[in-house]
């Protein structure tokens, strides 16, 4: 069959050409292949001896011979140099095949085949070339047809598909990849012929023949075309990027690992709670890490039992025949709202009954069986593998102990469902890493929390029990700690009753917070209830508080206990190792007040504490001007007092400044909001204590807040009997007489007896070691006080009397007979004091012989 060449043959490549030769030895035809090679058209070269045109001259008696031979019928072959005609330089190399012929008449002639030798050497230069690039690169290499059929395969691309490089010829994409893989690859071929635009890196996971592992190649396709420009199949560079894309994901999951520890650094800790804690591991966990998770905390722990909570007793094994008691504190989920059985279910709970297999309810009591691996996982310390759920849901679960300190405080899980990657040994590093930070937060959460509530503990028990009492006012008081997200703080106040029904009201609070602050909170609530019972003046009061709080700041606190009433006064080594560390140094704020319900006068003093607040019937409230001295601890500067007179009803309301002053409201906004909630005085003072709370900015939680408020009722003038006494002997009687006058006017028989015979005892000790006019008082309330004043300065001192001594017991009959007794100094000398209990219709105890032995 017929068929023309297409352009950019072979023939084309190696430059063939033909001319003929006559009987004459002339040429006689001329190709124009001919005519291209030598560059000679036809005209010009019919009818010229070939050896004379075309040969060197060196050369024309050889070539002559040679086509003397062609015409008497002999072929030749042979390398002629050659020439372009009108030059004399060699132009190129030809291949010359001489065939003899005959003409129409039988004459002899020559046809002549000529090949350019340079151009068939550039071309086997280039096959070699070619072959030794397509067969000895380390790379696949695939050509494939216009119908996308192998049209040739290296020995790399045989190696790793198998069998030999000719077998590949013929095969398409799917021999060799699985659906979907086959047809994006056969898209991406069909692309690049249509359009020519090559493709580089293109991503493709298959598995070689006998390989169970899946491979990753990159490949590189572009458009093959002939010489003359015409596609003729795409050529594919494929390259297997394995190795790569495992370290891609190793380093990616490098990065994920170390922001994921990033992220845990930042969420999980933030909070002093457990079971919040607890909460912000799986945050972080679920799902970055892991689609399933439950963390599981010793309930021992959360109890607050002192028992170390990762403990193992063999004999509890024994008993319940699993691990320690465990609740279900925290569980998330990315993929179902419920947890699937992802290991053996715990066995027994709280009551000690046996529940169904299955994951807990959060907030459960449970415990794992003894050989299940979380209670090997509790025991050992070490991560377990947990097996898969029957359902196939889950295919891979870490349980991972949480230690703290070498203590085992919880367990937590970590699962993988199915369609995620298993865990490997990289994750297992994380979860550990992940498990073990969130324990040490959970063990600093408890480990504060059991401080927390030792501070709220002896704070809350420095405080008045109940609800406190006092002569002439009604009191009512509030007390709310800080949250439990901070720590304690050293507010206090304190209700002391004194001497002639007079009544100590303090409110203080220490600068800091924590147990050292509630400590000094105690010390200083100790020291101020010792320095009021020694009946002192408010100013003198803080001053001598002020030395025990300096004295708080050093290693011993005090060393000396010269000062007024037992004070403690530091020493100089103590006030060097105060100057040394003023980090231990304690200031605290304080007011303290004394009210009279005889003269409604109330006497305040001020260290560095917010002033009082008084609201009188009928009038707005009003913050008292109380000289608000240094705090206490700084010491230096004296104290001074302010003495108020009360009317009848006035409210009085002492604070400290957790409830006019927090983040959001400033002290100069709560002292007005303070002032506009003390509207309704008359109220009940609960309601009005509720009303103030309500009101005022009371749940910010930052700090504790202290309220005492007491509502004023003086002593009725029939509860008072007051009278003066010359000094003389005769007084003593005239004492007995207006004490028992008294006593019968209130109904008091019972204590007529005993009341004239301490009064005649202490106006007797008065007449006899005092000086100045004598002042007898007796006051009735919820005890029977009876006073008595003299200007005489030397304070009374109960002794053992000798045998043969004729008096010197008559203090220790005061003390006898009455409930309690002392003595007291006054700006014009010195009151002594007895305290006899009303009586409640029940018949009075008979002293023993003992005690009335002891006066002699």
């Amino acid at each position: 069959m017929w068929q023309s060449s297409p352009p950019g043959s072979i023939y084309d490549y190696i430059r063939v050409a033909s001319f003929s030769i006559g009987p004459d030895g002339l040429i006689e035809q001329w190709s124009r292949r001919a005519a291209g090679l030598f560059g000679v058209a036809a005209h010009e070269a019919v009818g010229k001896d070939p050896v004379e045109a075309f040969m060197p001259g060196e050369l024309r008696r050889d070539g002559h011979r040679r086509i003397g031979e062609v015409l008497d019928g002999k072929e030749w072959t042979g390398l002629v140099p050659f020439r372009m005609p009108g030059e004399d330089a060699i132009h190129g190399l030809a291949e010359i095949y001489v065939m003899p012929s005959e003409t129409a008449t039988g004459e002899r002639a020559a046809v002549c085949i000529v090949v350019d030798v340079r151009a068939l050497r550039g071309i086997e230069t280039d096959l070699a070339a070619s072959q030794a690039i397509f067969g000895q690169s380390p790379f696949g290499f695939v050509l494939f047809g216009t119908d996308f059929t192998v049209l040739r395969a290296n020995q790399r691309f045989a190696t790793v598909f198998g069998g030999r490089a000719d077998d590949h010829r013929g095969r398409t994409v799917h021999d060799y990849l699985a659906g979907p893989e086959a047809d994006r690859l056969a898209a991406t071929l069909s692309r690049v012929l249509a359009t020519g635009e090559s493709v580089t890196d293109l991503q493709l996971i298959g598995t070689a023949p006998g390989e169970p592992e899946s491979r990753n190649w990159s490949m590189n396709l572009y458009r093959v075309h002939s010489g003359t420009g015409r596609p003729i199949g795409i050529a594919g560079l494929a390259t297997d990027v394995t190795r790569r894309h495992i370290a891609a994901r190793e380093a990616a999951s490098a990065r994920r690992n170390l922001a994921l520890l990033n992220e845990a650094s930042a969420r999980i800790g933030n909070s002093l709670d457990l079971e919040t804690t607890a909460r912000e591991l799986l945050d972080v966990a679920v799902p970055g890490f892991c689609d399933l998770a439950s963390v599981d905390l010793y309930q021992a722990l959360l109890t607050g039992e002192e028992a170390p909570p990762g403990s193992w007793s063999p004999l509890r094994q024994e008993a319940v025949g699993g691990s320690a008691e465990l609740r279900r504190v925290a569980f998330a989920s990315a993929v179902s709202d419920a947890m699937p059985d992802t290991a053996p279910g715990p066995v027994g709970d709280a009551s000690q009954t046996r529940t169904p297999p299955g994951p807990p309810a959060l907030g459960a009591v449970h415990r794992y069986p003894f050989n299940s691996p979380c209670a090997t996982a509790l025991r050992t310390g070490h991560v377990e593998d947990v097996p898969g759920d029957d359902r196939g849901f889950v295919q891979s679960t870490f349980a991972v102990p949480m230690v703290a300190h070498d203590t085992v405080v919880g367990l937590v899980q970590f699962s993988r469902t199915k369609g995620s990657e298993p865990f490997g040994e990289r994750d297992r590093a994380l979860a550990t890493e992940l498990a073990a930070r969130a324990a040490v937060c959970i063990d600093n959460a408890r480990l504060y929390r059991r401080e927390h509530e030792r501070a709220l503990i002896l704070q809350r028990s420095l405080l008045p029990p109940g609800d406190p009492e006092a002569a002439g006012l009604d009191i009512a008081c509030r007390y709310l700690p800080g949250n439990t997200a901070t720590e304690v703080g050293g507010d206090w106040f304190d209700v002391i009753e004194l001497p002639g029904h007079r009544t100590a009201l303090v409110v203080g609070d220490v600068m800091g917070r924590g147990l050292r602050a509630a400590v000094a909170m105690g010390e200083l609530r100790t020291a101020v209830r010792t320095l009021a019972l020694l009946d002192l003046e408010p100013a003198e009061v803080l001053s001598a508080l002020d030395e025990v709080a300096r004295g708080l700041g050093t290693p011993g606190g005090s060393t000396s206990s010269d000062g007024i009433g037992g004070a403690q006064w530091p020493s100089r080594a103590a006030h060097k190792s105060r100057e040394a560390d003023l980090s231990e140094v304690y200031l605290a704020t304080c007011v303290y007040a004394v009210y009279d319900p005889v003269t409604r006068r109330c006497t305040f003093a001020n260290a560095g504490h917010l002033p009082p607040v008084v609201v009188e019937p009928g009038e707005p409230a009003l913050l008292l001007d109380v000289p608000p001295g240094m705090p206490l601890g700084v010491g230096g500067e004296p104290f001074e007092e302010v003495e108020v007179e009360l009317r009848e009803g006035a409210l009085l309301a002492l604070y400290t400044d957790g409830l006019v002053e927090s983040r959001d409201h400033p002290l100069d906004e709560g002292l007005e909001a303070l002032r506009g909630a003390l509207v309704a005085p008359a109220q009940p003072l609960e309601d009005v204590c509720d009303r103030v709370l309500s009101t005022l900015d009371t749940r910010h939680g930052e700090d504790d807040i202290a309220l005492l408020m007491a509502r004023i009722q003086g002593l009725p003038a029939e509860a008072v009997g007051d009278w003066r006494l010359p000094r003389e002997l005769r007084s003593v009687g005239r004492a007995r007489e207006l004490a028992r006058g008294q006593l019968l006017a209130w109904d008091l028989d019972d204590l007529v007896d005993t009341t004239e015979l301490l009064v005649s005892e202490l106006v007797t000790n008065a007449l006899r070691y005092g000086e100045g006019e004598i002042r007898l008082r007796l006051l009735r309330d919820r005890t029977l006080v009876c006073e008595v004043w003299d200007a005489g300065l030397v304070q009374p001192r109960r002794r053992r009397a000798r045998d043969t001594d004729e008096g010197g017991r008559g203090l220790q009959l005061v003390g006898l007979l009455s409930a309690a007794w002392g003595s007291r100094r006054t700006p014009r000398g010195k009151t002594v004091w007895f305290e006899l209990a009303l009586p409640d219709g029940r018949p009075a105890a008979e002293r023993t012989v003992e005690e009335l032995l002891s006066m002699f």
